[in-house]
């Protein structure tokens, strides 16, 4: 299919829209300063993604906000740091000042002329208004993990995606999901066998930062290194 046939294009928020590991490393700064030996930038990440991806299996219902409270609670103890309550407080409610990649709100903007377009993302309600704001556009639905009950991975989330698009007229099939992380999204969408493009920002990068590593690719309909390339290839598809 070329990238003019499809009726809808769902987003990753974060990692995709958003520049979550600047965003984290940011709030996770200070906490870090205290560890003896300097710590790496992708080792917080590495060590944040392995404790935020656990977090979310054992308590899906819990809101992202409140989620990452515990996960700083697990790296301070896991750097055997001291920390303050209001600290994990202040960096879970944090999510809403994390940077949108430079290319994503005029991105947006553009293709909200040709697509629906829908989030479906691993956040709380509260943190995504905020986030929204930097993105500067209307989505026509958005999708939360709070509003599922369940975070990404789980195929509870994209059953709860296709239900809001069905009720939108439109169908999986006219659907291209477009995200970053290959564990929460282009592996459940490639076995559920929903379209997707990949937006992998990490191109220039080792290693997985702070989404969970893999060690396969799944197979993907596009892919990119922006959201300005994404763009690019639809003034293609509209040429021809």
């Amino acid at each position: 299919m070329a990238l003019t046939d499809f009726k809808a294009l769902t987003f990753d928020c974060y990692g995709t829209l958003i520049d979550w590991e600047s965003g984290i490393t940011s709030g996770l700064s200070e906490l870090a300063s205290r560890v003896p030996e300097p710590l790496p930038r992708d080792e917080i990440l590495e060590a944040h993604a392995r404790h935020e991806s656990y977090q979310q299996k054992v308590t899906p219902a819990m809101p992202y906000d409140r989620l990452l409270q515990v996960v700083f609670k697990r790296l301070a103890e896991e750097w055997s740091v001291p920390y303050r309550w209001e600290e994990a407080v202040a960096y879970g409610a944090s999510v809403g000042e994390w940077p949108a990649f430079p290319d994503s709100a005029s991105t947006l903007q553009y293709l909200k002329k040709y697509f629906k377009l829908v989030v479906v993302s691993n956040v709380d309600n509260r943190s995504f208004r905020t986030t929204n704001e930097k993105l500067a556009v209307d989505f026509d639905a958005i999708v939360t993990a709070e509003d599922v009950g369940s975070y990404k991975p789980s195929r509870n989330n994209f059953e709860y995606l296709f239900s809001t698009l069905a009720s939108m007229g439109v169908s999986k099939d006219d659907t291209l999901h477009v995200a970053d992380s290959v564990y929460h999204d282009h592996q459940p969408a490639s076995e559920l066998q929903l379209r997707s493009c990949w937006i992998q920002r990490r191109y220039e990068q080792r290693g997985a930062g702070a989404n969970v590593k893999y060690s396969i690719e799944p197979p993907v309909d596009y892919k990119f290194t922006s959201m300005a390339q994404l763009v690019k290839a639809h003034h293609g598809d509209l040429a021809r």
